[in-house]
C-alpha cells in the first residue's frame, strides 16, 4: 500500500470537489496533502482534513489557517520543530522527531468527510503506522483522528474511548494520546486552551523519552 498518492482520485466527491475549489482558486493546491517532517518521526500527529483555506491551499498540514497556530507553536516549544510558525509550503520549516498527517487528505465539502470516504482514504494511514517504531505516539487532534488510528490499527472503538488527554496503549506497540483539535472554535470557546495543549505535548515528549 503507498503511503500517499498526489494523484488519488478514490473519493469521487472528493474529486470533484477539489476540481471545482481548483476553478474557484487557480492558485491554490488543492489536492491530496501529503504527510509532512520528519520521515523517521517517533511522533505522528494526526489531524481531521485539510482546511480550505489552509493546507488546501499551501499544500502543507496545519499551514496557513488557525488551527496551525497553536499547533505549530507548541511543537516548537518542546523541540519537535526548527520554527514557531508555519507561514507556507516552501518556508524551509524542518520537523524534528515528529510528522505531521489527516485522516483524510482531501480536503472535504464544509469540513466534514463522510464514513466511506475516511475508510478509503485510512489505507495510506496504514502505511504510516507500520513505517513507525514501537513505542512511537500518535497524537490524535480530535475524535475522527482518534477513530482513523483505530482503524488503521485494525481495533474497535469501543475498547479504545476518545477523550482529551487519555493515553491508550495498542497492541501494535503504538502509544495513542487524545486531544481535542485544534480549530478555531475550540481555542475560542476555550475548550482547548495553549495550557491545555502546552500539557498534552509535554507528555508527548516525555513519554517518548521513556
Amino acid at each position: 500500500m503507498p503511503e500517499f498518492d498526489p494523484h488519488c482520485v478514490a473519493c469521487p466527491r472528493l474529486a470533484s470537489h477539489l476540481s471545482n475549489v481548483r476553478d474557484m482558486y487557480p492558485t491554490y493546491y488543492a489536492r491530496p496533502v501529503p504527510p509532512f517532517g520528519d520521515p523517521k518521526a517517533r511522533l505522528l500527529v494526526i489531524g481531521l482534513a485539510p482546511g480550505m483555506h489552509g493546507a488546501n491551499r499551501s499544500g502543507r498540514p496545519f499551514t496557513g489557517d488557525h488551527a496551525g497556530i497553536l499547533l505549530y507553536e507548541t511543537l516548537y516549544r518542546h523541540g519537535f520543530s526548527d520554527r514557531r510558525e508555519s507561514k507556507y509550503g516552501r518556508d524551509g520549516l524542518r520537523m524534528k522527531d515528529c510528522r505531521i498527517t489527516n485522516a483524510v487528505k482531501c480536503l472535504p465539502p464544509g469540513n466534514k468527510p463522510l464514513p466511506a470516504e475516511i475508510a478509503t482514504c485510512n489505507l495510506y494511514l496504514q502505511t504510516e503506522l507500520l513505517k513507525l517504531a514501537p513505542g512511537s505516539v500518535l497524537l490524535a487532534l480530535g475524535t475522527i483522528a482518534h477513530e482513523a488510528a483505530l482503524l488503521a490499527s485494525k481495533l474497535k472503538r469501543k475498547e479504545y474511548k476518545f477523550a482529551h488527554g487519555a493515553l491508550h496503549s495498542l497492541p501494535n506497540g503504538l502509544q495513542l494520546l487524545d486531544s481535542y483539535h485544534c480549530s478555531r472554535y475550540n481555542t475560542q470557546t476555550k475548550r482547548l486552551t495553549a495550557e491545555m495543549f502546552d500539557v498534552i505535548v509535554r507528555q508527548v515528549r516525555a513519554l517518548l523519552a521513556g
